[in-house]
């Protein structure tokens, strides 16, 4: 069994991060590679990436073509001091997860471990939450714990600065035998349900919505144009924190999937309101038989234990005499096992 214990420090100045850390034990990794991912948004968050590999074989009976390496990131979203600021962490989120798939690429990795870790500022009920766990990610707390998605309320990691108890610190595990889908088809899904959102907070229908997104349009199509005016409008594009034009084209590409430049009503109720999803998971996002690849095999991990100290987190209470940090401590305890790889599901 392999303990790892990762240490998040996020060192903070006048609300800028600039510092984090990862500390490995050496007995237990070898450090391949490392790199530093800069947001350049307007939380000058950052992110870092480690690449190790297991000093030593987990197993005397180990297969010397079995790769034993593990791509570990850590990070500090940017807090959601308002609503408009979602869009920015979710945009964060999906930085540092094209930045792991360039760096599988150009690396030239076959499906490895990847472990997300830190401070994500946001609770189970958001839109950072969904996105990962739609792209397979498990959070090993409640993965230990047997915990559903739904169990928002049952344990507590954060006493934020308005005085505010949440669950936000994660370590989050993807297996190379994982369910996997397109990044950008899951990205595109993630902003979309954020529209979904915006549009019924706003007391709005579906097809209030499909009417929102025609604009001024007399036809009973969607059209570029007016796809673009409606996110304009709810304040998704046309400032430094929303979507970019380049952006903003690819989600109008997941949506018009025929390339044909409009969406009628079936079409939006398909791509945008219910994204239609032909590559379901089961509960426990494992491929199932039809699903699994070939024969190579890989390392991955399976979540043996997990703990939040101090102990009254755990049962979503923070204690009042714990002065250490506004931050309860989070380790993980993870098991090897040798698995199958996976592909990604388009």
């Amino acid at each position: 069994m392999l303990a790892i214990l990762i240490s998040s420090l996020h060192v903070l100045t006048t609300g800028v991060m600039v510092g984090l850390l990862i500390a490995v034990r050496k007995e237990h990794f070898r450090v391949i590679d490392h790199r530093e991912l800069l947001f350049n948004d307007c939380g000058d968050r950052v992110a870092q990436l480690l690449h190790v590999e297991l000093a030593a074989p987990y197993s005397p009976s180990r297969n010397n073509d079995t790769r034993q390496e593990i791509l570990i990131v850590n990070t500090h979203l940017l807090f959601p001091h308002d609503s408009s600021l979602s869009l920015v962490r979710l945009n964060q989120v999906y930085k540092i997860l094209q930045y792991v798939e360039s760096y599988q690429k150009e690396n030239k990795l076959s499906p490895t471990p990847i472990m997300l870790c830190g401070d994500w500022n946001g609770s189970k009920r958001g839109h950072v939450y969904k996105f990962l766990r739609s792209l397979g990610f498990v959070s090993s707390y409640d993965n230990a714990h047997q915990y559903t998605d739904a169990d928002a309320h049952k344990w507590v990691s954060h006493l934020n600065h308005r005085g505010n108890i949440c669950g936000v610190d994660f370590i989050w595990l993807l297996n190379p035998n994982r369910y996997r889908k397109l990044l950008k088809t899951s990205w595109s899904e993630a902003v979309f349900g954020m529209f979904k959102y915006l549009v019924r907070r706003a007391s709005l229908t579906e097809e209030d919505a499909f009417a929102l997104l025609k604009a001024d349009n007399d036809s009973d199509c969607i059209t570029y144009s007016g796809f673009c005016e409606s996110l304009r409008q709810l304040n998704l594009t046309g400032h430094c924190y929303g979507l970019n034009d380049e952006e903003t084209k690819d989600l109008w590409v997941q949506a018009d999937i025929d390339g044909n430049g409009a969406l009628d009503y079936k079409e939006f109720q398909q791509r945008i309101w219910n994204p239609t999803r032909s590559d379901q998971k089961d509960n426990d996002g494992i491929l199932d038989d039809d699903h699994k690849g070939g024969e190579e095999q890989t390392i991955g991990f399976s979540v043996e234990n997990a703990v939040l100290f101090p102990p009254e987190v755990e049962k979503g209470m923070w204690p009042e005499n714990y002065s250490l940090s506004d931050h309860a401590r989070l380790t993980v305890v993870f098991s090897p096992i040798r698995m199958p790889c996976s592909q990604l599901i388009s």
